[in-house]
């Protein structure tokens, strides 16, 4: 029998539920392979009950360091695989074995964090651009999660469009019960949720509001994802501004992000770039209106379900926003649409079509 590893380091995780959920569905088909699954210790037990026919083993090898490079490449060459998933970019370089790679995005290849040491973060980001053009040329596939990135990865990594396929990902009703948010009961808002980073674009966002409340005095903006020295910077420049209505969560529960989701007056995604926009999708799960930004995969992914703008231009942000809190049958719509849209994914296609990829690489 066939040995696979996927390495699934980044599980538990926001960029880690792509894996995660390839390992449920996955476990759910029931492959003809031995599978085992590289995950840090402190995810050992979900996984195992995610996927109890696949051997799920620790490895606590830290993303860009020697440990991963060095370590990391000893101990799955110890397990003799025919085949290794990297579902992230990050992986030892020098291990040239059969492989795929899931290639995400290419943001943090682009994009600076300020909340990194600018030095180390530069260093950091030369070394990840390095590993990105490695992991295409040598991966047997690479696996992207919109066709965006697809073609954003050939011309970047220079590698043939043949060697590519798009696996789209999917959003899951939140199961748990909503639960209410306090100070929010009541009011109309808008919301995000998600990271702070720069590319998220959350400065222009609030500009955008600050230009809103003059037309809707009432209207609120909540940013919900856990505080960071990103969303202390963003709450100092609200604070030094006198910008009202401006309301942090920090990190909150599924239920409450759940009835987050169902009371908003919409979801607003303002990122400058994105490798597939699951926010988005989840909140049109939920019944929530979506603006989006026009940039990278999210017309590719939102299709007609979304109201668009440039997400360069506040006065373009804030019209859009205004649309859909100013027409009744535009929110209508957008919901209905945004209901049918979601249905179009499915992670359990997603990992057939992963499952595919092994079968073909271990076949060549």
């Amino acid at each position: 029998m066939k040995k696979i590893i996927i390495d699934a380091r980044e599980s538990g995780t926001s960029t880690g539920r792509y894996v995660d959920k390839l390992i449920e569905y996955l476990a759910k088909l029931r492959p003809d392979f031995e599978i085992i699954v590289l995950t840090k210790s402190h995810r050992l037990e979900a996984l195992r009950e995610l996927a109890p026919n696949f051997d799920i083993r620790a490895a606590d090898f830290q993303e860009f360091t020697f440990a991963e490079q060095l370590g990391l490449k000893k101990y799955i060459r110890r397990l003799r695989p025919d085949l290794v998933h990297f579902s992230m970019p990050q992986q030892p370089i020098w291990y040239h074995h059969e492989k795929l790679t899931t290639i995400h995005d290419l943001t943090t290849a682009r994009f600076h964090n300020p909340d990194k040491n600018p030095a180390v973060f530069f260093i950091k980001q030369l070394v990840y651009r390095h590993v990105i053009k490695s992991a295409a040329r040598k991966s047997r596939t690479v696996l992207t999660p919109t066709k965006f990135v697809k073609d954003d990865v050939i011309k970047f990594t220079g590698v043939e469009p043949d060697k590519i396929t798009v696996t789209y990902e999917a959003a899951d009703t939140i199961g748990d019960k909503a639960e209410v948010v306090p100070g929010l009961v009541s009011k109309r808002f808008l919301l995000y949720i998600g990271r702070p980073t720069p590319h998220k674009n959350l400065e222009r966002l609030i500009d955008a509001f600050r230009t809103l409340r003059q037309q809707h005095p009432e209207l609120y903006l909540v940013l919900a994802g856990k505080k960071d020295r990103n969303y202390e910077r963003i709450e100092d420049m609200v604070r030094q501004g006198a910008i009202k209505g401006v309301y942090f969560t920090d990190f909150v529960s599924e239920g409450r992000l759940r009835w987050l989701y169902e009371h908003c007056a919409a979801y607003v995604f303002p990122s400058l770039s994105e490798g597939f926009g699951l926010p988005g999708l989840e909140a049109m799960i939920h019944g929530a209106p979506v603006v989006s930004s026009n940039a990278t995969c999210l017309p590719e992914v939102y299709g007609a379900a979304a109201h668009y703008f440039d997400p360069t231009d506040t006065v373009s942000m804030a019209d859009a926003i205004n649309e859909v809190l100013s027409d009744k049958d535009l929110r209508r719509e957008l919901v209905k649409k945004g209901a049918k849209q979601a249905k179009k994914y499915s992670w359990r296609r997603m990992a057939e079509q992963t499952l595919a990829a092994y079968e073909k690489a271990l076949e060549d």
